[in-house]
């Protein structure tokens, strides 16, 4: 009952915001990730745990400066969301236009699939979807939401136009299939995860436990890695899907030491964009939870 009722709230809300013109929906949607940041005290003690881990040389008011982009950055991504059903390939270049087009194109005319590095970084929801406007669909690997029926309506959204999702639970199997049919397989590789699924790299120079399947998938199949990132743009004032060249991969011929050399390659991607736009990455995610064995914990 209380999901049904959670699921009653949040409706006519995301209904609003999808009708109401673009400008005013992000400037509400903005309006609300600013109100979550002033009464959210969990949340906020978390990101400014967090970037002051990241950044120890800022003040504290820098890092506070920062927190308060993030939200302004999820807000504004709330409003892109819920406007998805009005969302054409004619007019979602008002929203997102491509930055790299050619790299992506590049490593899928090889045939043997594309992994899509990716994080929980700026419009990280509109890159599936505008691409899978442009006629690129893709399986996107993501948990559930907590609400089933919120879920199911996320979920409708994402794959209105051909995407695809994979659970975690059937993630290998899943990403196998789509490199062996040479499709694309859009990854979120920067969330706190737990061994034996996940291992020790550099995040901001602290270990951090991360998904290590993105790098044993693309060292078994020979899949292209293409680093891809929706950025909110403020010159332009809008998002740019930016498409990086595909990455080398590291073989050394050690299977076990290559698979921790291309996750902690591929976590140091993320780790420059982060720091090139630190205002756009989900500072309020505990992604240093996980501790090696015998250390303190963070939190």
């Amino acid at each position: 009952m209380r999901r049904q009722l959670e699921y009653a709230a949040a409706w006519p809300f995301i209904k609003m915001l999808g009708i109401l013109p673009r400008p005013l929906a992000r400037a509400f949607g903005i309006t609300v990730g600013q109100v979550v940041y002033l009464l959210h005290v969990r949340l906020r003690r978390v990101g400014m745990r967090n970037l002051a881990l990241a950044f120890p040389e800022k003040t504290e008011a820098e890092r506070a400066l920062i927190l308060r982009g993030e939200f302004t950055s999820l807000g504004r991504q709330l409003a892109e969301v819920c406007r998805f059903p009005k969302y054409t390939r004619e007019n979602i270049e008002q929203v997102v236009g491509y930055d790299g087009l050619e790299n992506y194109e590049r490593a899928y005319a090889r045939g043997k699939g594309v992994l899509f590095l990716t994080a929980h970084f700026g419009g990280w929801e509109l890159s599936a979807f505008t691409h899978s406007l442009h006629g690129h669909w893709l399986h996107v690997v993501m948990r559930p939401m907590d609400n089933p029926y919120l879920d199911r309506l996320i979920q409708g959204y994402r794959t209105m136009h051909g995407n695809r999702t994979v659970a975690k639970d059937d993630f290998v199997r899943g990403l196998l299939g789509a490199m062996k049919a040479g499709e694309t397989v859009g990854i979120l590789m920067d969330t706190n995860m737990t061994p034996p699924q996940g291992l020790f790299v550099d995040f901001f120079g602290i270990p951090a436990c991360t998904a290590s399947g993105l790098a044993r998938i693309a060292l078994r199949t020979d899949a292209a890695v293409v680093p891809g990132f929706t950025i909110w743009d403020r010159e332009l004032g809008k998002y740019r899907l930016r498409f990086d060249p595909a990455l080398e991969l590291v073989r050394t011929g050690d299977p076990e030491a290559d698979i921790v050399a291309n996750t902690a390659k591929f976590t140091k991607v993320i780790e420059e964009y982060v720091r090139k736009y630190p205002d756009q990455w989900l500072w309020v995610h505990r992604r240093w939870k996980t501790r090696p064995e015998g250390e303190k914990g963070l939190y």
